[in-house]
């Protein structure tokens, strides 16, 4: 499966205007590994909205960050399962930010 820089903007739930673009490059650079990732950063996506979670480009940090809203989720724990369990599945490095709420993805192990 092929996806394009605007595609995954999409995906995220982003218009893929200039300036995003521009934003999602220098993340997309500051991701080991992205080429691989990619379609998985989609998944996870998918896989955690129902328990209030989503994934964005963080404003202050060059990396893509994984938010669960806990005041819009019945099972909080529940996206937290699904982030541990992708990450060690593709081997993917996270930083979390606030326990339990917010991760940035670092990129590969590998």
């Amino acid at each position: 499966m092929h996806l394009s820089d605007e595609g995954i903007l999409t995906q995220l739930g982003y218009s893929a205007t200039k300036g995003m673009v521009a934003h999602f490059n220098l993340v997309k650079a500051h991701t080991p590994g992205f080429d691989t990732l990619k379609k998985h950063i989609v998944t996870l996506a998918d896989h955690i909205r129902p328990y209030g979670g989503y994934i964005t480009l963080s404003n202050s940090r060059p990396y893509f960050k994984i938010r669960i809203d806990r005041s819009h989720s019945y099972n909080p724990d529940g996206a937290l399962q699904e982030i541990t369990k992708w990450a060690d599945k593709y081997g993917v490095q996270l930083s979390e930010v606030r326990e339990g709420e917010t991760f940035y993805i670092l990129g590969s192990k590998k």
